[in-house]
This record gives structure tokens, sequence and C-alpha cells, in this order.
């Protein structure tokens, strides 16, 4: 039989995912530069009233995390999506609108922890509806590529924010700012629904569907008819309440989770105290520190980007277990020991760079994550992903409170060291993890 391509508009979805992910987190993070630069101060709001503002968003998008997978799986990604987009979208504007009544910024502590508990409802969908489409859009050879682009543009988003949304901050005010930002999300929300479709068959721009050849684990064409793809993945299920209690029979996915925990816990340590670190540890004036914490947050974007297309090449080369594992190895561990160069050095300039080493070879690892949950459970793809993503924060969103609690009693050289542990016992956990069990049925 020929080895037809897959359906070249696949490449559009995944253009379509890396903008979702990009005006994602820009709406995200963009009201902590407002709050910097509007919100925190004498007869507005304080730095602690803030903090609970941003532990709103979080803590709701974490609990309702695996509710989200549910809904992905019920619905399908075209409509998870799509109301993710409108629904951040439209919460971002509203934020905007509270400037626009005329409300003072210390009246406005109430109506912005609804918004953005709201706001974290809203974005549960957002990874964990990307790599469903992803897994349903490309055949398995070119997952991790595409799913290392995806997060790489949530990345890019994040940096991007504290330039551009301050930019618009300075040209439109702050709430017409937000307006803005939240607009042009709600828009490219629309703009996904009718140009994405769940069945790749079905959408207007595909190839013939004798032409989609999917690959399985080892390589081998296991369907020429892009119809007998959906069957083996549906994109859509009817869930129950028992699938949740399932996933945790699955030995796999429950050691896929543990591990992206501690990609979570490094995460959490370099967004949210790399900065502090800089600026009060290593005495650098607040300019150097942020852009030093801009420089390593983009060597983590460039990590995932190139580490998909990485680790799509090892899996060819040595089969889906061990070219996984072997990306997780080495990410992991080289994560783990430039982490642990950076703190023994003492040219400032030398730990910026070994931190962006650090941060760039974690990100390696990043799209064979989101490659491997839905595969772990291809019946119920989306509730495999959330449960993984709530495992990345609930295990990250330690990091934020233990770093300064060890920093204060051992020093930050510790701190530092324990992230460094988790990361490398994170990546051994790989060697338990079998990638292509849901296509054998061994749990």
């Amino acid at each position: 039989m020929p080895n037809s391509k897959p359906a070249n508009v696949r490449w559009l979805i995944v253009a379509l995912l890396i903008g979702f992910t990009f005006l994602g987190h820009f709406n995200r993070v963009s009201v902590s530069v407002a709050a910097n630069a509007h919100f925190i101060g004498p007869g507005k709001l304080s730095e602690q009233q803030v903090g609970v503002v941003y532990s709103a968003f979080l803590l709701v998008y974490t609990c309702l995390m695996l509710p989200g997978g549910w809904l992905i799986d019920r619905i399908g990604p075209q409509w998870a999506m799509t109301l993710m987009g409108l629904g951040l979208g439209i919460c971002a504007a509203l934020t905007g609108v509270l400037g626009w009544l005329g409300l003072s910024v210390a009246a406005m502590f109430v109506p912005l922890l609804l918004i953005r508990g709201i706001a974290g409802a809203s974005s549960v969908a957002l990874h964990p509806g990307a790599a469903r489409a992803v897994s349903l859009w490309l055949p398995l050879r070119e997952r991790s590529t595409a799913n290392g682009l995806v997060t790489a543009g949530a990345l890019v988003g994040i940096a991007v924010t504290y330039p551009g949304f301050g930019w618009l901050m300075d040209q439109l005010g702050w709430p017409s700012a937000f307006v803005v930002a939240g607009a042009t999300l709600a828009c490219f929300a629309v703009l996904w629904y009718f140009l994405s479709v769940d069945q790749p068959a079905s959408h207007r721009w595909s190839n013939s569907p004798s032409q989609y050849v999917v690959d399985n684990a080892d390589n081998t064409t296991i369907s020429q008819h892009v119809l007998d793809y959906a069957d083996d993945m549906p994109p859509r299920t009817r869930g129950i309440l028992g699938d949740f209690f399932r996933l945790f029979r699955n030995r796999s996915l429950v050691l896929l989770t543990l591990s992206y925990g501690a990609i979570g816990y490094v995460q959490y340590m370099f967004f949210y105290w790399v900065e502090y670190y800089f600026t009060n540890e290593l005495k650098r004036p607040p300019a150097e520190s942020r852009e030093a914490a801009f420089i390593i947050t983009m060597a983590m974007a460039v990590g995932m980007a190139g580490g998909g297309w990485v680790s799509d090449w090892l899996c060819r080369s040595l089969g889906q277990r061990w070219g996984c594992r072997l990306m997780a190895l080495l990410g992991m561990g080289l994560s783990a020991l430039f982490c642990l160069l950076g703190i023994a050095t003492t040219n400032q300039q030398h730990v910026v760079w070994y931190f962006s080493l650090s941060l760039g070879a974690m990100g390696l690892c990043e799209g064979i994550f989101w490659t491997t949950a839905p595969m772990l459970e291809n019946q119920r793809g989306g509730l495999a992903c959330a449960l993984m993503n709530t495992g990345g924060n609930g295990v990250g969103m330690l990091a934020p409170v233990v770093t300064p609690m060890l920093g204060k009693a051992y020093g930050w050289t510790t701190a530092i060291v324990v992230a460094c542990c988790v990361c490398a016992v994170g990546g051994a956990l790989w060697l338990g993890i079998r990638p292509e069990s849901s296509q054998s049925s061994g749990r």
C-alpha cells in the first residue's frame, strides 16, 4: 500500500492551537501586569489581596481540571476550545469593563475575585483540549512535534505579555487594554470553530480520506482510512463517573502524572521566584532581574519547540517506549544538572545561561507528556490529559510555598537543590511508563 501523507490541513489546526495557547496565556497573565502598574498601592489593593485574586484563578482552574477533561471527551475539542476562548476572552474584557464603570480599584476586589474564578473555570480545556485535538488530527510520528509547538506558544505568550500588555495599557489605558485583549481571544475562538472539526475526514480542506495514514507505536500502518482512526480514538465519548476512578488503575498514567508533577514543581519555582532570586539573592538591579527572567522563560519555549521534533525522531528510531524514555531521562536529567551548575557558579552571567539551559532542557520533553497521555487512555483522552495536568498544577503549586520556606530555613541553594532532586526523580519515573500500553490494552 502507498504511504500517502495525512491531511495537509492538520498544520493549520496546529497553528490555530498555537494561537490559542499564546492568546490564552497572554490573557491569563495580563492581570499581573495591570496589578503591578495600577492595582497595588495605598488606597488601592494590597499585595495580599492581589495574591488572593491570583490564587482564585489557579484554585478553580486546578479543581475543575478533571470535570473539564470529562467535558472535552463529551463534546469534543472543537466545541471545548471554542467555549474556552469565549469564556476566558469575556472574563478578560469584563475586567476592563470594571474600569469603564468607574469603580475605584479598592472596590474591585470582590468583582475581580469572581471574574478570575470564572476565568479559571473557563481555562481548564486549554491544554487538555489542545492535546486531544493533536491526537485526533496528527499521526503518532508527528504528535510530539505538534505538542511541543503548541506548548511553546504558551511560554511565548507569557513572555510577550509583560512588554505587550504594558504597551497596550500605555496606548489605551488599562480598561481598554483588557477589553481589546479579551475581544481578540473571543474572536479567535469563533475563527477556530469555523476552521476546525473533530473528524479530520469531514474537514472541507482535507485530503481524501483514503490518503490519511495513521502510524501506531511501531511505525506500521494501522489504517488507510481516517474513519478507522476515528473509531480507534473517538473524538467524543459518553463518560461516566467510573471513568475517573478507572484512570487510577492505569499504572503508566499515574506515573506520567507524577512525573509531570515534577515538571510543574520546577517550572513554578522558576516562574514565581527566579526574578526574586536574581534581585534579592544575587543583588542584581530589578531591570536586569526581569531581563534574566525573560531570557530563561524564552529558553524553555525554544526547548519545547525543538524538543517535539527531536522526540518524534527518537521514537521513529528507537520505538515509542524507548524514544520517550530517553527524551525524558536526558531532558529532565540535564535540567537538574544545569540547575545545579547555576547555583554553583559565582559568575552571575553564567547563572543566567545555566538556568536557561536548565529550563530549555526541561522544555525538550514537554511534548512527550501531551502525546503520551491520550495514548494511554484513547477512549478518554481528554480526561487523561486533564489528570496529568492536575498533577502538574497540584504538585507545581507546592513550589511557590515550599521554595521560600526552604530558602528561609536552609538557604536558597538548598531550596533549588530540592527542586533538582524532584526533577531527577520525575525523569526516572519514565522507566515504568509504557507509552504504547493502550494500543495493546496492557495496563
